[in-house]
C-alpha cells in the first residue's frame, strides 16, 4: 500500500507564481488565496515585513487546509529601509518609477511553507536591482501599457520593465514573485515530494 500524498495548496492568487510552480514541475492540487493586512508594522524593516507577510499567508491558508502543505509567498521592493506600495494608482506608479529611476533598490521576497504535520519553514532572497535613468517618454509609454498595476514597486520585471534593468544581483525569480530554489528549499525540508 502506497503513503497518502498530501495535497499542495498555493496560498496566492498571482498567476506569475503558479507560472513558476508550473516551470520546475509543480502545479498545486488547490489554490487558496490569502486576504491579509499587508500594511507595515511601525518601525519594521523591509525584511523582517516579507518574513512575516509570508508568514501570515501561510498561516491563513492553512487554517482552510490543515492536512496540506501550503505554500505561500511575499514580495517587498525596498530603496533602503523604504518600502515601496503595490501600485494600485497612476499616482503611486509614478513615484515608485521616478524613485527606481537611475539607482539600485532590493528586491525582497520571502517564501513560507507549512506542512501537514504542523512544521513550519520560511526563506528569503534578496536581489539587488538596478534600473536605468528613465525618460519621461520611457515612463509615460510604461505606465500607458499597465503592467504596474498592483505590483509591488509599480514594476513587473517579466514585462516591459525588463528593458529598464541594467544590472540584477540574486534571484530573478525572486523580483517576478517566486525564487524557485527557495521554493524547492522549503517545500523539500519539510518533507513534501512532487507526485
Amino acid at each position: 500500500m502506497s503513503p497518502t500524498i498530501a495535497p499542495f495548496v498555493l496560498a496566492s492568487a498571482s498567476p506569475r507564481r503558479l507560472e513558476l510552480l508550473r516551470q520546475i514541475g509543480l502545479a498545486p492540487d488547490r489554490i487558496e488565496p490569502a486576504d491579509i493586512d499587508e500594511t507595515p508594522l511601525a518601525n519594521e524593516t523591509p525584511r523582517r515585513a516579507a518574513i512575516r507577510l509570508a508568514r501570515l499567508k501561510a498561516e491563513a491558508a492553512r487554517a482552510r487546509a490543515p492536512d496540506a502543505f501550503v505554500l505561500a509567498a511575499d514580495t517587498i521592493v525596498a530603496v533602503g529601509r523604504r518600502m515601496l506600495p503595490k501600485a494600485e494608482t497612476r499616482a503611486q506608479a509614478v513615484k515608485c518609477l521616478a524613485l527606481l529611476s537611475g539607482r539600485a533598490h532590493m528586491v525582497l521576497t520571502a517564501v513560507a511553507a507549512a506542512a501537514p504535520d504542523g512544521r513550519a519553514a520560511v526563506r528569503l532572497a534578496e536581489t539587488r536591482v538596478r534600473f536605468k535613468r528613465l525618460t519621461p517618454a520611457e515612463t509615460e509609454a510604461y505606465l500607458a501599457g499597465g503592467e504596474w498595476e498592483g505590483k509591488a514597486g509599480g514594476y513587473a520585471i517579466q514585462g516591459a520593465a525588463g528593458g529598464f534593468v541594467t544590472a540584477l544581483q540574486g534571484s530573478y525569480t525572486a523580483v517576478v514573485g517566486l525564487p524557485l530554489y527557495e521554493t524547492r528549499c522549503v517545500l523539500e525540508g519539510l518533507g513534501f515530494r512532487a507526485p
